[in-house]
């Protein structure tokens, strides 16, 4: 399918998404949302290395977090979110999760997680 390593959120699954979206809410998914995208390992101080790398991309940084466990003996794991104001649609946004698939291979992260979007004014709410 891809030469990406770790893909997984396929241009289809975007077009769905964005289908969604549309008929399901009343965003307008053609113009500037806030877009959250996040990545996963369990050593934070390589998830720090990431955030400046990003952050000197223009992204802003969300503090770093363990995630909650399912199971008391289960390995650590941290989350690291960013968001930005971005429009996209579905081919710009499957061409930055490749940017960010790529990323976290580089950087020898666990993964990158994904992505979610809301309008600004969820922004200005939390």
């Amino acid at each position: 399918m891809s030469d990406i390593p770790g893909k997984v959120i396929t241009l289809d699954r975007l077009e769905s998404m964005f289908n969604n979206i549309r008929e399901n809410t009343n965003w307008d998914m053609d113009g500037e949302m806030l877009w959250d995208y996040r990545f996963i390992h369990h050593e934070p101080s390589l998830l720090e290395a990431a955030a400046e790398q990003l952050q000197a991309r223009g992204y802003n940084i969300v503090p770093i977090y363990m995630a909650e466990k399912k199971e008391p003996n289960d390995p650590d794991k941290y989350w690291l979110h960013i968001n930005k104001i971005e429009k996209h649609t579905p081919k710009t946004l499957d061409q930055r999760n490749d940017e960010f698939y790529l990323f976290a291979h580089d950087m020898g992260l666990g993964s990158y997680d994904g992505i979610n979007v809301g309008p600004l004014e969820q922004e200005q709410d939390s």
